[in-house]
């Protein structure tokens, strides 16, 4: 009775044992191993392109041009000169020589003895906005429109009205305050703010530092220029690294500063299975691996190191690699291969430049899935076994 009893055990082993190893793929895993991978890359219809990393690669997508984020902007010229407009608060001083109509006081110019002979007069006339018309008032001059001319312009203006009255007229005008020759300046971590632009133009990062400066790290920290009915997003890291990108502001722009810091994804056989921010302006690979508690020993296989990315047709072109029908905005799912079983795997690994939203991937070694399953078994036939020794006499 017990020899049968062990010798159903046995036989219920070895089943369960045949059919662990009929279904080894079943397995728990954290993905593809190296192999796999490459099987699937072989398979048609392809659904990516592999490309193994090589100094050629790098070089590659190192020479490759940077987007032009301010394409139809200006970049060299200066904004127009500025100009009074509806809204603006002014400011009018008239002079004239000597005695004059009675609206004016005397006063003494540095260098005059006598008011009365070799003196000057003036008025100031109170701070005022321009009206929806266009104009402000000056006494014995009425309504003088000044909306869409220069300071200077405004000047000779009012000094030809006086000209038949005021004895020599000089006129000095200002802007106090303007509205339309400003920027607006917003975002999360700075203080909303109406920027006056200066007469001989700001830049980008003048304006902003003018605001109160962002409070974020710059390499994390995005600029949302918005310019005559268009949007376009400026990377802080650009107008810091390349001032020819720090174009002049323009009347009526407007200038949001977002947080938007650059990760990567990690998973596989490393430390940590993350979303992991850059923490840097720039990152390579070998960087990146490192952020993420580098490959695991008992687990990792150092050949297989992939890292998938969505390149653009101009970068297709210069690896080489096949267009991919039906993808997003034409771009082409690739997985690049690293293998750090070779030394010169970690000099690759540093000069592999991470983009925004990498995914890296670490296969596990082909002997953890034998480990898996010999563990598998045990789990599984150790309380048959057991059963067995004790039935035994």
């Amino acid at each position: 009775m017990n020899s049968l009893l062990g010798m159903k055990s046995t036989a219920l082993a070895c089943c369960v044992a045949a059919t662990c190893l009929a279904g080894c793929s079943g397995l728990p895993t954290a993905g593809p191993t190296a192999s796999s991978v490459y099987d699937q890359a072989e398979k048609e219809p392809r659904r990516f392109d592999m490309v193994e990393i090589d100094p050629r690669v790098i070089s590659v997508l190192a020479s490759q041009p940077r987007t032009d984020l301010l394409d139809g902007l200006e970049r060299d010229g200066k904004p127009p000169r500025p100009t009074v407009a509806i809204g603006d608060m002014v400011a009018v001083s008239i002079w004239q020589a000597g005695s004059g109509p009675a609206f004016l006081t005397p006063v003494v110019i540095p260098g005059s003895t006598n008011p009365a002979t070799g003196g000057a007069q003036n008025v100031v006339i109170p701070d005022q906005v321009v009206a929806a018309d266009g104009a402000i008032s000056v006494p014995y001059a009425g309504r003088v429109r000044v909306a869409g001319l220069t300071p200077l312009q405004v000047q000779n203006t009012i000094e030809q009205r006086l000209a038949e009255q005021v004895i020599r007229p000089q006129a000095i005008f200002t802007v106090a305050k303007t509205v339309s020759n400003s920027v607006t300046v917003s975002g999360e971590d700075i203080g909303g703010e109406r920027v006056p632009l200066s007469a001989g133009g700001d830049r980008l990062l003048d304006v902003i530092a003018s605001a109160g400066g962002s409070k974020s790290p710059f390499y994390d920290t995005s600029i949302l220029l918005s310019r005559n009915g268009r949007t376009t997003t400026i990377p802080m890291t650009t107008l810091v690294s390349d001032p020819h990108d720090n174009i002049y502001a323009w009347p009526g722009d407007v200038i949001t500063i977002e947080r938007t810091p650059k990760t990567f994804l990690v998973f596989g056989a490393t430390s940590t299975n993350n979303q992991v921010p850059f923490g840097a302006p720039r990152l390579d690979l070998a960087q990146a691996i490192a952020k993420a508690g580098g490959l695991l020993d008992q687990r990792a296989d150092p050949e297989g190191v992939f890292l998938f990315r969505f390149e653009s047709p101009a970068v297709v072109n210069a690896l080489g690699v096949p267009h991919l029908a039906n993808q997003p905005a034409g771009e082409t799912p690739v997985l690049y291969h690293l293998n750090l079983r070779q030394v010169d795997g970690y000099f690759l690994a540093d000069g592999f430049p991470i983009k925004n939203n990498d995914l890296i991937y670490v296969a596990n070694a082909s002997l953890t899935q034998v480990q898996k399953f010999f563990a598998t078994i045990g789990a599984i036939t150790a309380p048959a076994l057991a059963g067995a020794g004790a039935a035994r006499p």
